[in-house]
């Protein structure tokens, strides 16, 4: 049986393991360093990047986090979990910090405020027969602006008439700037368990 961690520090926990439970796997929550033991893969849900930030080391989880996710677990980031993951944030709150694991650079809050949250349509380009329509909720959303040559784009949002980045992967990191558990869309999470079934590869 697949067994998929999800971080419950804070957002959209019980989405993301609805989705999960939906698709026949196994979801546990990861509060410690400990629940990562055994994992087939992550999740890490949106939030507030700057509080999961800090969270983290509450936690005492940021070493532990790091070392898995370099190790090559297939990992799923959404929203603040994007920021947590990047390389680079070109917009950080005082202080913050990254995990700098994915060779992007992203722009925290980039399509507006909290009362400017939509339900959105973005370009899924990672299908197995092509392009098709991710269904996802943009939250005080961020934006990939820029992207390291080992990085595939697998999404783009049109936005004032360009197409804007949204999904991002690195080998086994895939990191989206939306909310597909708000609407229960599971194509992000279905890429994320096919990842599952190839060779880890450590993240240098």
């Amino acid at each position: 049986m697949t067994t998929v961690g999800v971080l419950a520090l804070q957002g959209g926990v019980a989405e993301h393991e609805r989705l999960l439970t939906g698709l026949g796997v196994t979801s546990r929550r990861v509060r410690r360093p400990a629940d990562l033991d055994g994992l087939d893969a992550l999740v890490i849900p949106g939030g507030e990047s700057s509080v999961l930030d800090r969270l983290l080391d509450v936690a005492g989880l940021r070493s532990a986090l790091h070392e898995a996710v370099a190790g090559g677990l297939p990992t799923l980031s959404t929203c603040a979990g994007l920021v947590l993951l990047a390389a680079r944030v070109a917009n950080p709150a005082p202080g913050q910090r990254s995990l700098g694991l994915l060779d992007v650079t992203v722009r925290r809050n980039a399509f507006g405020r909290q009362v400017d949250s939509v339900e959105t349509t973005a370009t899924w380009e990672a299908g197995p027969d092509g392009p098709t329509r991710l269904r996802a909720a943009a939250i005080r959303a961020p934006e990939v602006v820029q992207t390291g040559p080992g990085v595939e784009i697998v999404a783009t949002m049109a936005v004032d008439r360009q197409d804007r980045v949204v999904g991002v992967r690195q080998g086994q990191l895939l990191g989206l700037a939306l909310h597909p558990e708000l609407t229960g869309d599971p194509t992000a999470h279905r890429s994320l368990l096919a990842m599952t079934a190839a060779p880890r590869a450590f993240i240098g």
